[in-house]
This record gives structure tokens, sequence and C-alpha cells, in this order.
């Protein structure tokens, strides 16, 4: 059985919890961080020096990092084409989960999102906001032009990568700042949309996020 110690609304649970379902492994989630706390407490530090969510924990592993967690999972034999063995294979996923995670999120988590959602209207930096938005369509464009060439992020068939990259398209496309228009980026999006461990575990709500005011 694995658990994952993380709150649903938290996205790098959320790829975490989606890499999960897509698998169909057997687990639990319990609700740490945000809201809920306990991840500042002597048993978790224990578990992540760091107190972050998600942290999973598989009969002795204990592990933490939502990337480091999704390629474990990528080893298991329900895997299958996620994570291909081959090494040239493994490295393509491996650069566009890293341009994702080191690009994408942090630009559209606090520079967009954090602000629209995290922050109240009175407090909103509208500065940054705009330089996320610039940001974005920048990145964005270069999402497009993959996708357009090659269906997926990383190549012809869904990958870890677009796990890493998909998970943040929900508060991309449902939040309200400027976007540019790339038709493939939103086809690649309405895919994701129809499977059943994104609908489960990324398009959930913020709502609870949402600061007073905001």
């Amino acid at each position: 059985m694995i658990t994952i110690f993380g709150r649903k609304t938290s996205s790098n649970v959320q790829a975490v919890m989606w890499m999960i379902a897509e698998l169909g492994l057997a687990h639990e989630r319990l609700d740490f961080g945000g809201q809920f706390g306990g991840n500042d407490t002597a048993d978790f530090l224990a578990m992540n020096p760091m107190g972050l969510v998600p942290v999973l924990q598989e009969a002795d592993l204990t592990l933490w990092e939502s990337q480091a967690i999704i390629r474990y999972l990528a080893q298991k034999p329900q895997a299958t084409s996620l994570w291909p063995e081959a090494p040239e294979s493994r490295a393509i996923i491996d650069q566009w989960m890293e341009w994702a995670k080191h690009n994408v999120y942090p630009v559209i988590t606090y520079k967009v999102f954090w602000q629209l959602i995290r922050v109240t209207a009175a407090e909103r930096n509208h500065e940054l906001i705009a330089e996320g938005e610039a940001e974005l369509k920048k990145l964005m464009a270069i999402a497009e032009a993959q996708i357009a060439k090659k269906g997926w992020l990383s190549g012809s068939e869904f990958s870890i990568a677009d796990i890493s990259f998909g998970t943040h398209l929900y508060r991309y496309f449902t939040a309200d700042f400027a976007r540019g228009d790339y038709p493939a980026l939103a086809a690649y999006y309405d895919k994701l949309c129809q499977r059943e461990a994104y609908q489960a575990h990324v398009m959930i709500s913020y709502e609870s996020l949402r600061a007073k005011g905001a």
C-alpha cells in the first residue's frame, strides 16, 4: 500500500496522485499541509526535512520531491511506456519534465495564480502578473510548437512529462488572466480533461485557497 501525505489542492500532490491513478495503484492519501497543517511536526520533518508535501511512504521507503516520486512510480510494471527504459527516450522525457517544473511551474504558480487567488485584490501585484503573462506566452509557444509536432509533450505517446506539465494547465486555463491563442495546446488540454485520472486528481476546485477579497 502506498501512502501519500499531502492535501488534494496542492499541485505537487495532484501530479503524484494523477500518476498513481493512471497506474491503478492501491493507495491512501492523508491531508497534510495548508489548512490541515501537520507538516511542521517532528514526525513529518523526520520524513521530509523541508516540511513540504507530498511525501510518499511504501514499505520501508520514504520519498519526497514530486518529480522523484513520479519517476519512482514510473518504474512500476504498470507504467509501461510512461518512462521507457531506453536511455535516449528517458532523457527526452526527463528534459521536458524539468522544463515544466523549473520554467512553467514557478511562473504559473507564483507570478500569476498566487497573485490572483492567494492574495487579496488590494494586495495584488499587477506588474508581477503582467510579467508572468508575458513569460507564459513565450513558454506556451514552446509547448505549442512541440505538441503540434509530436502530439504529446515529449513525443508521440503520453508520458510522465505530460503529468509534470499537464498538472499546471488546469489552473492555466481556468484562472482569469490574459492567455495567448495556442490551438494545439488547447486540443492537448482537452485530451487531458478526458482522462479519468486527470478529472479525479487535477481538475479540483481551488476555491478553498482563495484569499478573502481576492
